[in-house]
């Protein structure tokens, strides 16, 4: 199953991905709360999935996933928001985003796109 780095500044988020995460047999490795948080754990956790929330205090989440690509051209990234903008989904996928999740997200959901990032 996948090591798994969740990045979200709200917290309710953040438990509630663990908790679909380690449910369906993946392992949370590390949980950051803002982007600096996010680029130090990546790379000293080196997970192959991270989980990251598009509109975060400080850095964005494109932002992040930059700087995420820098250090890992191949990173696997779901790009997480609750602004159910399709423009916000285009630029985090054509940014370097595997794939994109609307919140609120129903757990099925978060699971079949884990499925998916991992096989591609």
């Amino acid at each position: 199953m996948a090591k798994i780095l969740i990045v979200d500044d709200s917290a309710f988020a953040r438990n509630s991905l663990e908790l679909i995460i380690e449910s369906s047999g993946h392992e949370v490795v590390g949980r950051a709360a803002n982007g600096a948080e996010a680029v130090s754990l990546f790379c000293s956790l080196q997970p192959e999935l991270v989980t990251l929330d598009y509109l975060m205090t400080g850095e964005t989440g494109d932002e992040v996933l930059e700087k995420l690509i820098r250090i890992d051209p191949g990173v696997r990234v779901i790009m997480i928001s609750g602004m159910a903008d399709p423009g916000i989904r285009d630029q985090a996928l054509q940014a370097g985003a595997k794939y994109f999740l609307a919140k609120p997200f129903e757990d099925d959901t978060v699971v079949q796109t884990i499925a998916q990032a991992m096989q591609a």
